[in-house]
């Protein structure tokens, strides 16, 4: 499956943001899916975790409360609403898919990247 992230840009603190992630291919709906994110200087983080089904969603600590992740699977697309932007969540954004019907917050348990979009969040 290939990926397609986009909807990154400039915001001010406070404001919203929402990203995409469009896939290709006829097997979107087998696959976990997830956001990682990679501020300057720093490894990779788990944001958060979407199943198939909607049954199961997980986030990060840092952004509980202010992001909602969702699917749409007829539109084989992945979003997060990034509410409350904060300085901090300054990063490229990546989603990511994983071949398995188990969530995981683990970047290497991922099989398929996006090439990521950069948000980035003045103060």
């Amino acid at each position: 499956v290939q990926l397609q992230a986009s909807g990154g840009g400039l915001v001010q603190a406070g404001g919203s943001l929402r990203l995409s992630c469009s896939a290709s291919g006829r097997t979107f709906i087998t696959y976990v899916m997830a956001w990682f994110r990679q501020a300057p200087g720093k490894e990779r983080e788990f944001v958060a975790v979407i199943t198939r089904g909607d049954s199961s969603i997980h986030y990060a600590d840092s952004v509980k409360g202010r992001f909602t992740i969702s699917r749409d699977n007829a539109k084989n697309t992945v979003y997060l609403q990034m509410n409350s932007l904060k300085p901090e969540d300054t990063a490229v954004y990546y989603c990511a898919a994983r071949s398995s019907i188990y969530l995981s917050s683990l970047s290497y348990d991922y099989d398929y990247w996006g090439q990521g979009t950069l948000v980035t969040v003045s103060s």
